[in-house]
C-alpha cells in the first residue's frame, strides 16, 4: 500500500479546525482561512492534521516521533515472541462482514474512497481488500505506523461533508474521549449514500493503557450509531474470547516486575488460547448479546435517528 496520498486526495484535506480549504507550501499544508491561518506539516511524507486546541495530542508528537498509542519502537526479539505467541481471542466474523460490507459498497460506487480511522496497521478481514486496486484507501491514525498515510484525531475529521463511500473503525471507539462527537464526524464526511462499518470491545480488559475510554454493550452499541440505519449487529467475539481475557488479566494483577509481567503474559495466552474456539459455536446463541467480548455494526447513511424505545425494542439477550 502507498503511503503518500495521491494529488486528488490531498485536495480533498481540510483544516482540522476550521475545516476551510487548504494549500500546499514549503512542505506544510496551510488553511486558507485568513482567520484561522493555521500550518501543518509533513514528516516523513505524512501530513499532520491534529486540531491541538482540542485534541490530547500535539503536532510536536509527530514531528519528533514520540510514541502516542502505539510503541513501534519495540526491539525484534519482542516482536518475534509476539508473533510466536498464541492469540487468546478471534475475530470469527471480520472477513464475512468486510465482504458484505464491501458488496454494498460496490453496488454504489465502482472506485469507492473508503476512510479508515486507526489505520496504522490493518485491520483483521481487511488485508485482501487492501490489495483490491479498485478501493482508494485513506488510512488515518494518531500513531504512525506500516499503514498510516495521514495524522488525524477521529474528533476532528479534516475532511469535508460528503466525501467518503464507506468508513471503517474497527477497534478504536474505546480509545477517544467522545465517541459521540467522533460519530458525528463521521456521519458528516459519509457520503448520503455511503456505509459505515464499526467493531467496539465489551467484556474486555484495559488495554492501550492510559488510552482506554469506552466500552459498549449491543444497545450501547446501537444509540452511539443512532444516526445511521443498521443492515446488521452481532457480536464479533464471545465468552470465550471473554473469559480468555479476564484469566489473562487476573494473572497480570499477581505481577508488577515488567519481566515477570511478559513471562505471565506469555503464560496466560499459551494456557488459554483455546478458549476462543468456544465462540465459534456461540456466537449464534441468544446469550452472546449479553456476554460478548465485542460487537460490530454495519450500517448506513441516515437523515433520521432512531428513538430510545426503538433502541430497547432491538433487545436480543436472555435478559
Amino acid at each position: 500500500m502507498r503511503l503518500e496520498l495521491s494529488p486528488d486526495l490531498i485536495g480533498l484535506l481540510r483544516c482540522p479546525k476550521c475545516y476551510s480549504d487548504l494549500s500546499i507550501s514549503n512542505n506544510e499544508l496551510i488553511c486558507n482561512n485568513s482567520t484561522c491561518n493555521k500550518h501543518y506539516p509533513y514528516v516523513n511524507k505524512i501530513p499532520i492534521l491534529i486540531n491541538e486546541e482540542e485534541s490530547i495530542f500535539l503536532i510536536s508528537d509527530f514531528i519528533h516521533h514520540n510514541n502516542t498509542t502505539f510503541n513501534y519502537t519495540e526491539n525484534k526479539l519482542k516482536k518475534a515472541a509476539k508473533l510466536l505467541t498464541p492469540k487468546i481471542g478471534k475475530n470469527f466474523r471480520a472477513n464475512d462482514n468486510f465482504n458484505n460490507f464491501f458488496e454494498h459498497i460496490f453496488k454504489n460506487q465502482k472506485k469507492p474512497k473508503i476512510l479508515v480511522i486507526g489505520g496504522s496497521i490493518i485491520g483483521e478481514g481487511l488485508s485482501k481488500h487492501y490489495q483490491n486496486c479498485m478501493i482508494d484507501f485513506i488510512s488515518t491514525d494518531v500513531s504512525f505506523g506500516p499503514t498510516t498515510n495521514l495524522i488525524s484525531d477521529a474528533h476532528n475529521i479534516p475532511f469535508g461533508q460528503n466525501t467518503f463511500d464507506g468508513v471503517i473503525i474497527q477497534a478504536v471507539l474505546e480509545h477517544v474521549l467522545d465517541p459521540y462527537r467522533c460519530m458525528d464526524e463521521i456521519h458528516r464526511v459519509l457520503k448520503t449514500t455511503g456505509y459505515i462499518y464499526v467493531e467496539t470491545p465489551f467484556m474486555q480488559q484495559v488495554h492501550m493503557g492510559k488510552y482506554d475510554f469506552q466500552r459498549f454493550t449491543h444497545l450501547g452499541h446501537r444509540r452511539l450509531l443512532r444516526q445511521f440505519e443498521e443492515i446488521e449487529s452481532g457480536p464479533t467475539a464471545g465468552p470465550g474470547t471473554a473469559l480468555a481475557w479476564s484469566y489473562k488479566y487476573f494473572l497480570r494483577s499477581f505481577v508488577k516486575n515488567k519481566l515477570l509481567k511478559e513471562i505471565v503474559i506469555s503464560f496466560a495466552h499459551f494456557s488459554a488460547f483455546w478458549l476462543k474456539y468456544f465462540d465459534f459455536f456461540l456466537l449464534n446463541k441468544p446469550g452472546v448479546f449479553d456476554s460478548a467480548s465485542g460487537y460490530y455494526f454495519i450500517g448506513k447513511y441516515s437523515n433520521t435517528i432512531i428513538s430510545d424505545k426503538e433502541i430497547l425494542n432491538q433487545y436480543k439477550g436472555l435478559g
